[in-house]
Formats: C-alpha cells, structure tokens, sequence
C-alpha cells in the first residue's frame, strides 16, 4: 500500500477542505514546496497535488505546482480545473507526472478518449461520488451518470487507475467507506487509490484488511497536517 500525501492549493497556499466544501476551509502552509520537501524526507513516493481554484474555476496555482515539482524528486498527480487537452500540456510541462482527470470525464468524452491517446498512463481518472452519484464542477454539481456505469465506462476506454473519493468521507477524519471501496474495485481490474476519511495509522491498516488488492494506495490529506497520523510512521505500518 502507498501512502500518497496531499497538498491542495488554494491561492497558492496549502488547504483541507471539509467535505469538499469552499466555505469550510482550514488554512495551513503559505509555502507548498517546502511542505512537498517535508512529505519527500518523510519517505513519501508520490504527491497528490490539486488545484481547487482550478476546480471551482476561479483561478489556478500553476506557479505553485511548478514549484512542488521543481523541489522534489519523486512523481506529482494532479488535478483540479483540468477542462482541455491543453490544461493536461500545462501540468505536465509544469513538471508533473501524472494528470488526474475529473469533470472533463463526465462532460467532454472525446476530447478525453484524445487526451489519453495522447497521453496513455499519465493521466488518471478521478471518480469523486456521493454513494452512486458522481460530482462534477468541483464536487458542486452532480453528473448523469451513476457511480458503477462511470467507472465501467472508465475501464472500456482503457484507463488502468482510478481515484475514487467518497465525498462525505473527504476531510471528515471517519475513515475510508470500506464498503464503497470494495464495491468499486469489484467491478474492474483498474488500480484504485483510495481518498477521505484517513485519520490515523489504523485507518490505512483496516484499507489493506478490507479490501480487494487492486486498492493499492491511498491519499491522505488533513490528518498529516493535524498530527493525528505521521506519515513516515504510516509508510513503515502498510508500506
């Protein structure tokens, strides 16, 4: 199991967000790159990096991106306002690795079939649900298509992992929704890396316990930056 850290930014400073919630922010680092250094010497293999202004679309932290990936040498998803196969070319030309694919799913199938064309393995779908309802525009609206179909339809265009978020888990600090995880992963082959709800280092132990092997990461965003879970002590208990 890897242990990914998150930085989500929000007017180029690290943010949690309740619930995905933008008026329930809880406000930490003005200085990402130093946090991704910290995440790095921590032991951490890969950051998840996103970019809320880019996802409510008011804005967008590409200086701050760059920064995170100028500072550490391990790989960086990221996602948030990604909307056109230019978007996709500015993440990656700003140093990431991996581009993590939402809304655009759901509202422009075409350009995604072209963007992975384009790009195969380096971009990842993001399947961010409220039980069988998929979120879109930020989590602010929901999209005409159920949870299972989407990650079927996912898995038919030849995506091999998925991030899938149980919304009212995100930030809440209540742990992983086994139960959604499992379910999910039962219905394909593609990797998953689970996201919300971590809060300490059993959280991440029940995810090995309880659910299929295709679960094979997971993000954890604010329990790192309220000290109830320490990374480097996580990584040594599942990784």
């Amino acid at each position: 199991m890897i242990v990914v850290p998150a930085i989500d930014l929000r007017g180029g400073r690290c943010v949690r967000l309740l619930h995905g919630d933008p008026d329930k922010e809880s406000r930490y680092d003005l200085d990402p790159a130093a946090r991704a250094i910290a995440f790095a010497r921590a032991g951490a293999r890969r950051l998840h990096v996103i970019d809320l202004d880019g996802a409510f679309g008011t804005g967008e932290n590409l200086a701050a991106l760059r920064a995170i990936c100028t500072a550490v040498d391990i790989p960086v998803q990221t996602g948030g306002g990604i909307r056109t196969h230019a978007d996709v070319r500015a993440r990656i030309e700003a140093g990431a690795s991996f581009v993590v694919l939402g809304t655009i799913l759901v509202e422009a199938p075409d350009i995604t079939r072209a963007i992975f064309e384009t790009y195969g393995d380096r971009v990842i779908a993001g399947v961010d649900a409220r039980g069988d309802t998929v979120a879109i525009r930020g989590w602010l609206q929901s999209a005409p298509i159920d949870r299972d179909a989407f990650v079927r339809a996912l898995a038919e265009i030849g995506f091999k992992r998925i991030i899938f978020t149980e919304i009212a888990r995100d930030g809440a600090g209540t742990g992983f929704d086994l139960e959604a995880l499992a379910h999910v992963a039962g219905l394909t082959s593609m990797c998953i890396t689970a996201s919300g709800g971590a809060k300490v280092v059993g959280d991440l132990q029940a995810l090995v316990e309880c659910v299929p092997a295709n679960v094979d990461s997971a993000i954890v965003g604010r329990a790192l930056y309220e000290g109830t879970l320490d990374l480097a002590e996580a990584i040594s208990a599942v990784g």
